[in-house]
């Protein structure tokens, strides 16, 4: 049997990366929610639960259509989000959409989103707050996504940890 080892850089690494990475214009042209920098923070913080999720090995919900667009911007310029995700996660990060099976999680949207404030949890810095759970109401989205906020304290409660 062969077994493929990643390199797994450390969280603080990641957040290196996430903080280093440029986004061109490009990323955001199916994305035209105002302001891009809400959404552009939405999508930094949305990667740096990427890393703690793969580092666990974990599957994780996207909260906001507004950051999923943009990560499709980022996905598109292939040899940036190549190199972005050989930095930040020593592996490439794949998008699975909703319903695709290939993710090899069977589990709800719910029991991923969930798992997403477990993430944020992980890598959130001192007094950040998490923009994610309500950046598609905030920036107009027709049919928002997000997480009631209710449940992001009831999860950040069990975690030990509110912020």
């Amino acid at each position: 049997m062969l077994l493929h080892h990643f390199r797994r850089p450390g969280l603080e690494a990641m957040n290196r990366a996430v903080d280093a990475l440029e986004l061109s214009e490009a990323v955001f042209k199916t994305c035209p929610w105002q302001p891009c920098d809400l959404v552009e923070t939405g999508l930094r913080q949305w990667l740096r639960c990427c890393g703690a999720a793969m580092r666990d090995g974990q599957v994780i919900g996207m909260p906001s259509h507004a950051v999923d667009e943009a990560w499709h911007g980022l996905i598109l310029c292939t040899n940036r989000y190549a190199q972005f995700c050989d930095r930040a996660y020593g592996r490439f990060l794949h998008h699975f959409p909703a319903g695709d099976s290939a993710a090899g999680g069977t589990d709800s949207m719910d029991a991923q989103l969930g798992r997403t404030v477990v993430a944020w949890s992980l890598v959130a810095r001192p007094g950040e707050r998490c923009v994610l759970w309500d950046l598609d109401t905030v920036v107009g989205v027709d049919h928002p996504w997000g997480i009631p906020r209710e449940r992001v304290l009831l999860i950040e409660g069990s975690l030990g940890t509110v912020g």
